[in-house]
């Protein structure tokens, strides 16, 4: 199956940076996207390969244009790019903090989704995968995660927001052959998850789990939500 290129939005650190190199490893090409053009290439010189630094800015509908008019061809769409907010109960969240992390989170998939569509529908092989999080399943909230009792609920609602874009959009490109799938990537240490030990918690484990969906087969799945492990996470 010829699958030879690769965007990550958020590629200049994090589980983003991590499967763009997992990504090269595999022999693509990969656009490594930040919003910051230095960052960018710097993490494209670092990852090494075919690596081509672009600056693009999921919040930035001219950063999204410009970025999508500079690529040729396109086989995968990894939405990778997200943020979230301190620990807080949701009643003691500002609406302001919603604001910016659906921005990221939410609108930012959307608004780069519908950019590169066209580049998508003249894939031989078109993948869309988008980054969500255990946390965004609602019946793991109401089943499994306690400890979280209500906080991060921009983060975690934006995620649940996401999932739902991929079964819409799974649906709705279904007949243009792109598939379309979110993948949970467990706690990492990253950015977002500071106090997460490092050894147990590699951004590598995760980007091969994105990476194996990236590049599933033709008659692999699309609109499904599953775990780093592979298994299916409810939504």
């Amino acid at each position: 199956m010829d699958i030879s290129s690769a965007l990550v939005t958020g590629a200049n650190k994090g589980i983003g940076r991590a499967t763009a190199r997992e990504l090269i490893r595999r022999g693509l090409t990969v656009y490594v996207c930040s919003r910051s053009a230095e960052r960018a290439a710097d993490a494209a010189a670092e990852i090494g390969g075919d690596a081509r630094p672009l600056r693009l800015d999921v919040t930035d509908a001219a950063s999204i244009a410009d970025a999508a008019s500079g690529i040729d061809s396109l086989d995968v769409l990894i939405n990778n790019a997200g943020i979230s907010d301190e620990s807080l109960p949701a009643q003691d969240e500002e609406v302001d903090a919603f604001r910016r992390i659906y921005e990221t989170n939410v609108f930012g998939p959307v608004a780069v989704t519908n950019a590169f569509l066209p580049l998508l529908r003249r894939s031989d092989h078109p993948r869309i995968v988008n980054l969500s999080s255990g946390t965004g399943s609602l019946t793991w909230s109401t089943e499994r995660m306690g400890g979280y009792r209500g906080a991060f609920a921009s983060y975690r609602s934006s995620k649940a927001a996401l999932n739902a874009l991929t079964i819409f959009y799974s649906q709705s490109l279904a007949e243009d052959g792109i598939k379309v799938n979110a993948v949970a990537p467990g706690l990492r240490h990253t950015d977002l998850n500071a106090n997460a030990v490092a050894a147990v918690a590699d951004p590598a484990e995760a980007a091969r789990a994105v990476v194996r969906l990236a590049l599933i087969d033709d008659d692999g799945p699309s609109g499904t939500y599953v775990n780093f492990d592979g298994t299916p996470v409810p939504w």
